[in-house]
């Protein structure tokens, strides 16, 4: 039997907007410390897959990919690790659809309708 591994769906940005927050993580790692990661928008967060199986839902649900646009509604801060500061986005329709579209096709039941695009740092800003 194959072993299953941890897999998540992200939307990536254009390049133009991928270098200037990669920037701004850069920076923030530099002052806070953290982790290094692509910035992104999660569509299918943490699920347990073999990766053929994964392989073969993404190629399925990608089929119907289309690009989208987004809107930043603020900046924001949490708790989790990976979302210390991150940037709300609006859920409009499209972002709803495509991320219902790719759970659907995961099996995942995503627990929240927020989409933060995540900029991480570790520690907290005073």
């Amino acid at each position: 039997m194959a072993s299953e591994a941890v897999y998540s769906v992200w939307a990536i940005p254009p390049e133009d907007v991928d270098v200037r927050c990669a920037n701004v993580m850069t920076a923030l790692r530099s002052d806070f410390g953290g982790p290094h990661f692509q910035p992104h928008i999660t569509l299918v967060g943490a699920i347990k897959l073999t990766a053929d199986d994964a392989l073969t839902k993404l190629r399925s649900a990608s089929q119907a990919l289309r690009p989208f646009n987004v809107t930043v509604d603020r900046v924001a801060t949490g708790t989790f690790f990976y979302q210390c500061v991150y940037l709300l986005l609006r859920p409009d329709l499209h972002l709803l659809e495509t991320s219902a579209h790719y759970c659907t096709h995961f099996g995942y039941a995503s627990s929240t309708r927020n989409f933060p695009f995540t900029l991480p740092q570790e520690k907290e800003i005073s």
